[in-house]
């Protein structure tokens, strides 16, 4: 939403903001909705898509393993690519977490800034959430947290990537039932539009 927010002429954008102000929305993010503790697929994007993360490999390993601290319990799935990140995750509180990983987004921001002698630049857009509506759903964002890497052609098959939770995914359910969960809930267009 952010790239397409930035092509919609000044007029629109206006136009917008007040229908959301009248409905007495957020202006910029859809409300947080909580009924006690469900899965959420958090997703944190570096601004403008620049690889940021990716800017070592010690970088991304050492994002992971303070991303996956941050979270309130350990995800279903998981996967950080060189420029934006996502996670699927049950929590009773969202909007702690988001604010946890807003944190975690001034910290390395900060730091990464410092290593770079890139004082001011902007790091993060804001991460956003959406909750499981259901098991669809929630199995086929398992996929597409795991295919991510694939998807944005870092690598030819999930095991590749090693930033993500898909070794212990297929680990834990093992080859077929893997295969079966894919066949069963496929992406489709999942996530179509996002990175435009």
């Amino acid at each position: 939403m952010p790239y397409l927010w930035r092509k919609l002429t000044p007029e629109k954008q206006q136009a917008i903001l007040h229908y959301r102000q009248l409905l007495k929305r957020p202006w910029h993010r859809p409300p947080h909705y909580q009924q006690g503790a469900i899965h959420y697929h958090l997703v944190g994007a570096c601004f403008q898509h620049q690889p940021y993360i990716g800017h070592s490999h010690a970088r991304m390993a050492e994002f992971s393993e303070l991303l996956l601290a941050s979270l309130p319990e350990s995800p279903a799935a998981w996967c950080v690519l060189p420029n934006h990140y996502h996670v699927l995750v049950r929590c009773a509180d969202v909007k702690s977490a988001v604010r946890t990983l807003g944190k975690l987004h001034g910290s390395t921001s900060f730091r990464w800034n410092g290593e770079e002698n890139q004082r001011g630049r902007q790091i993060w857009h804001a991460a956003s959430d959406r909750s499981m509506r259901n098991a669809d759903h929630f199995w086929s964002t398992v996929n597409y947290i795991h295919h991510n890497p694939v998807k944005h052609g870092y690598v030819d098959h999930w095991l590749e990537w090693p930033f993500s939770s898909a070794s212990d995914f297929l680990d834990s359910v093992g080859r077929e039932q893997a295969l079966e969960l894919w066949r069963q809930y496929p992406i489709l267009d999942y996530g179509n539009g996002w990175d435009v």
